[in-house]
C-alpha cells in the first residue's frame, strides 16, 4: 500500500528540528503525502528556506524546543493553518563522553533538548490534536535508545528516555485517539554525523548508507492511518546494524 497525495490530506503536522537533515526530509515527505507542515527550528533562516521550497503547504517559525512559550507559538500557528493531526519530535543534539568524563551541565543540556523538548512538544500539541478528533505523534529516538554505546552516556540516556516517554504518552493519550510511536534510526548520512568515521559499519547487514528518506517513509507511515493499529511501539531502521554478531 503506497503513499499518495491523499495519505495525509487535510492534516497539519508540526515538525521540530526541521532546518536540515532528517527533519527537513520529513517535512518534504509529509507534503508529498498530501499534508501541510509547520516547521520549527532554532535556525530561523534555515527552516524558513526549507519551508519556502515547499510552497503554500508549509509555514515556519523559530522554535527552541526547551521553551514552552515557543511550543505554544508553533501550536497556535499550526491551528491557524488547518486541522492539526500530527507531531514529529525530531529535534535533537548529540553528546559524546563517558560516564566519568561528561559534566553535569553537558548531561543536562542533552536531556533538555532530546527529552524535555519532546515532552514539551507533546504537552503543547496533543490538546490540539485531540480537539481535531485525534492523530499521531512520532518521537525520533535512535538505536542508541535500545542499547548502550561506548562514550556516549548523555546521548544514550536521552534516547532511552524518549523510548519510555513514548510508551507512557501512548497510554496517556490513547483515550484522546492519539497514537504515539518511536522511530529508532541507525547511522543516517546527514550533517549530524559529520566527523564520524564511516556511514556504514562492518556489522551492518545492508551494505548501503542510510539516508533521511529511509526514515521519512517510516514517519509518514506512522502519521497515517496505515499504522492505525500501532501505538507505544518502537520502529527500527538501522540496516540490520544491531541484529547481533555478523560475519562475512
Amino acid at each position: 500500500m503506497g503513499f499518495t497525495p491523499q495519505t495525509l490530506a487535510d492534516r497539519v503536522v508540526i515538525v521540530s528540528g526541521a532546518a536540515r537533515g532528517m527533519g527537513a526530509e520529513h517535512a518534504r515527505a509529509i507534503v508529498e503525502a498530501g499534508g501541510r507542515v509547520v516547521l520549527g527550528d532554532v535556525d530561523v533562516d534555515g527552516v524558513a528556506s526549507v519551508a519556502e521550497t515547499l510552497g503554500d503547504s508549509a509555514r515556519s517559525v523559530a522554535l527552541d524546543v526547551t521553551d514552552p512559550a515557543d511550543w505554544q507559538r508553533i501550536t497556535d500557528l499550526a491551528e491557524d493553518f488547518g486541522r492539526v493531526g500530527g507531531l514529529v519530535n525530531n529535534a535533537g543534539i548529540f553528546g559524546a563522553g563517558s560516564a566519568v568524563q561528561t559534566s553535569l551541565d553537558e548531561f543536562r543540556q542533552v536531556q533538555a533538548v532530546n527529552v524535555e523538548g519532546s515532552l514539551l512538544g507533546i504537552a503543547a500539541v496533543a490538546p490540539a490534536i485531540r480537539d481535531n478528533g485525534g492523530g499521531s505523534i512520532v518521537n525520533i529516538s535512535s538505536v542508541a535508545g535500545l542499547l548502550g554505546i561506548h562514550d556516549h552516556v548523555a546521548y544514550v540516556t536521552s534516547k532511552w528516555a524518549v523510548r519510555g516517554l513514548t510508551r507512557s504518552a501512548a497510554l496517556d493519550l490513547g483515550p484522546w485517539a492519539i497514537r504515539v510511536n518511536s522511530v529508532h534510526p541507525g547511522r543516517i548520512v546527514t550533517p549530524f554525523i559529520d566527523g564520524l568515521d564511516s556511514s556504514v559499519l562492518p556489522n551492518q547487514v545492508i551494505r548501503e548508507a542510510g539516508v533521511p528518506r529511509d526514515i521519512s517513509a517510516l514517519v509518514v507511515f506512522l502519521l497515517s492511518e496505515h499504522s492505525r493499529f500501532s501505538t507505544g511501539s518502537e520502529f527500527i531502521a538501522d540496516g540490520g546494524r544491531y541484529l547481533g554478531e555478523f560475519r562475512r
